[in-house]
């Protein structure tokens, strides 16, 4: 089973789901206006998703396949990474431009350029970064998500291919539903 485009509720609504505020979520640094916005974008977010026929199969994806950035079935990077801790999973980042054959230029990104862009300029989107450094937007995601690691003292992790078997889409949904449930309580 795939995700039809036409289905998606995700693609009738790019404005929303590749807004920089719940591509990127700005943390800390986030003034009050931001916060309410991407409160309100999540709220939205979320009831879309919710009604989407494609959402399970999109959700055993974000958390058991990739590690993928933003916002995705009804969930934040960071409820993705709760549920994969509920999950005893470990989903390393993919570099996705090799899995698809995207070339954009034939030098390496320098990561270091990445971080100290985003560093310098902490409003720009992170489209708008990958652009001017002719690479990918899951490029620059997957950079910012090393230097995050990296000033955290977390080691890099490989994928871990060796689990024995993969959670069923149950059990990915029963981890979603306490992962949301407890957001929610709180």
């Amino acid at each position: 089973m795939s995700v039809s485009v036409t289905e998606a509720g995700c693609a009738e609504h790019p404005e929303l789901y590749q807004h920089p505020l719940l591509e990127d979520d700005p943390g800390r640094s986030a003034t009050a206006e931001q916060r309410r916005q991407r409160t309100a974008m999540t709220r939205r977010a979320s009831a879309i998703c919710g009604g989407c026929g494609e959402m399970p199969e999109c959700l055993y994806r974000a958390v058991v396949e990739y590690d993928v950035s933003g916002f995705v079935a009804g969930t934040t990077e960071h409820q993705r990474r709760r549920m994969r801790t509920l999950l005893e999973l470990t989903v390393g980042p993919d570099d996705l431009d090799s899995l698809t054959g995207v070339s954009a230029s034939p030098h390496q990104v320098n990561h270091a350029e990445i971080v100290r862009l985003r560093a310098q300029n902490p409003h720009m989107s992170l489209d708008t970064i990958a652009q001017r450094l002719g690479c990918s937007l899951s490029t620059v995601k997957r950079h910012l998500r090393r230097a995050r690691a990296e000033a955290a003292g977390v080691p890099e992790r490989p994928r871990d291919d060796t689990s024995p078997e993969p959670p069923s889409p149950d059990e990915v949904l029963s981890a979603r539903a306490q992962v949301v449930e407890s957001v929610l309580a709180a």
